[in-house]
């Protein structure tokens, strides 16, 4: 057999559209019959300033074109109407480069590849992570990132440092870069699934995607852009491949396979896990057809005693951007401008949602949840208490040395969230909803000692949670996962700080909103929303 190498994922064409940042910092020089392009590493710190900016406020146009269809599609519920429409009014307002698309600004990751005779004299990785934290250090992000000092001690790095930067080699003399800002609710939609050659026929592969699509729910914020990737040479392989796939980068792939092993896109496949996904009727959060954007299946070589499976998305808060460096200078992928010009003239018409006032006694409030049937659309006006995962860790040690729940959390509605950082003049910064499956273990402990009877957040929850409630009368209830920055400009007037301040985003918050959206998921008598579909 003669001898064959294959570019593993060989992309047939870019038609990314850049502009240029800079004409400085690069060179070309000559050695011997080589063309090096010499970068200044200052370079590579102002593309990725400038790309995780950028990414932070801005969105492709692509992504909000397929807001836009939703609007447009008769088939769409109000569901999905009225939450791409927030989507697109907060990419409106996130433009503005003050309030960030979500306050989960995320974790930075770069992925690189670096032509043989592009020449920086440096770490690369460096002043790149120097790039990310000046955009971080300068805009009003978030700082997610936590360090171990040891196995159980935590503390945030003050600076959302380290980033992730994985660098490759390649031929010739320019520099590519996939920068990502990724969320931990996508994050944490990323599953492998160790399978076998058992999975590979029509009938087995639509009963597994019919199962697995099933885990995804819409804690990371939904419409999805989801990759589906079979194979790999690896797990890891095939999740990196996930990755990428989900950002758009694997667009261009080949769409059938050869013997040399090249990674290709199956377009039938596409099409039969887009219909799967709109017949599971999770829909843009509440119901509907628009579970998902679009999908990418991938196919990918295998170990004979392997198939492994990877399942990801990229969420509403689709933060992909490309990036190149070459002789005619630094360049990023131009994202939309003028996400305004997609609005609709007028709103989707829905039927007026129930008004909520939380500041009546939480007995009074619970009354009057306890009137209406899961899926009611309500607008929340008064106190929330904020608090989310450490917040939750530190109430429960109150409660394990025999103290007692905080008052706080009895009297009004948990909201689980954490802010990016206040712009100037502003009552508050970014302020969306964070996932609650992750509070889950806390639920009935909880409402045992009387708090946490109300709960705000995103996302599907555990049977643990319906049990709970219907046990003690609690209700859970879901606000829209994405529009972080319009929460924060138009719903959320006062923001102050009531507990645990030394735990940054982390502390508990006592808030003042107005007319906040949100939907019962979970009632006092065990009825789910998720359940029922």
């Amino acid at each position: 057999m003669d001898f064959i190498y294959q570019d593993p994922y060989p992309i047939l064409k870019d038609d990314t559209q850049y502009r240029k940042i800079s004409s400085d910092y690069v060179k070309v020089e000559q050695l011997g019959d080589r063309e090096i392009l010499t970068v200044d590493p200052k370079g590579l710190e102002l593309l990725s300033q400038e790309a995780m900016k950028d990414v932070s406020f801005m969105l492709r146009t692509s992504h909000l074109e397929k807001l836009r269809a939703i609007l447009d599609d008769p088939e769409a519920t109000d569901n999905d109407r009225f939450v791409a429409y927030n989507l697109l009014q907060n990419a409106a307002v996130a433009i503005d480069g003050q309030l960030p698309s979500c306050q989960d600004t995320g974790t930075a990751i770069v992925m690189a590849k670096k032509g043989e005779n592009v020449y920086t004299g440096v770490d690369d990785a460096e002043w790149l992570s120097k790039g990310i934290f000046n955009t971080y250090q300068e805009k009003n992000l978030r700082y997610s990132q936590i360090v171990p000092i040891s196995m159980f001690e935590e503390k945030n790095s003050g600076s959302n440092l380290p980033a992730q930067i994985d660098i490759y080699a390649k031929k010739g003399n320019t520099y590519e870069f996939l920068f990502l800002a990724k969320g931990g609710g996508s994050a944490n939609k990323t599953y492998l699934y160790q399978q076998t050659k058992s999975l590979l026929n029509e009938k087995s592969m639509d009963a597994f995607v019919r199962a697995k699509i099933m885990d995804l729910g819409t804690s990371a914020c939904p419409p999805y852009h989801l990759a589906f990737v079979i194979g790999g040479t690896s797990a890891e392989a095939n999740l990196a491949a996930v990755k990428k796939a989900s950002a758009g980068y694997y667009d261009h792939l080949p769409t059938t396979g050869n013997m040399a092993g090249q990674a290709f896109r199956d377009l039938e496949w596409e099409q039969r896990v887009q219909q799967i996904c709109q017949e599971s009727a999770i829909g843009a959060q509440f119901g509907g057809k628009y579970f998902t954007h679009d999908v990418r299946v991938i196919r990918l070589p295998r170990h004979a005693a392997s198939c492994p499976v990877g399942l990801g998305v990229s969420c509403s808060a689709d933060r992909n951007i490309k990036g190149k460096i070459t002789k005619e200078g630094i360049f990023v992928e131009q994202l939309e401008v003028n996400p305004g010009r997609l609005l609709p003239a007028t709103p989707p018409h829905l039927e007026p949602a129930v008004e909520i006032d939380l500041n009546k006694p939480m007995a009074d409030i619970l009354k009057k949840l306890s009137q209406y049937p899961i899926k009611t659309r309500l607008k929340l006006n008064g106190t929330l208490i904020v608090a989310r995962d450490i917040a939750h860790a530190k109430i429960k040690e109150l409660l394990d040395a025999g103290k007692p729940m905080p008052e706080y959390f009895k009297n009004h509605p948990v909201y689980y969230a954490g802010p990016a950082k206040t712009p100037d003049g502003m009552p508050s910064g970014s302020f969306g909803p964070t996932t609650a499956g992750r509070m889950d273990v806390y639920v009935e402990e909880f409402q045992k000692a009387g708090g946490s009877m109300i709960m705000l957040a995103k996302g599907n929850r555990t049977p643990q949670v319906m049990n709970a409630c219907k046990t003690y009368g609690g209700f859970y209830l879901g606000s829209i996962g994405g529009p972080a920055a319009i929460l924060a400009q138009d719903n959320i007037l006062k923001v102050e700080v009531v507990d645990f301040e030394e735990l940054g985003m982390e502390a508990v918050r006592k808030i003042t909103v107005k007319d906040f959206p949100a939907f019962i998921i979970t009632d006092d008598k065990g009825n789910d929303f998720f359940e029922n579909l």
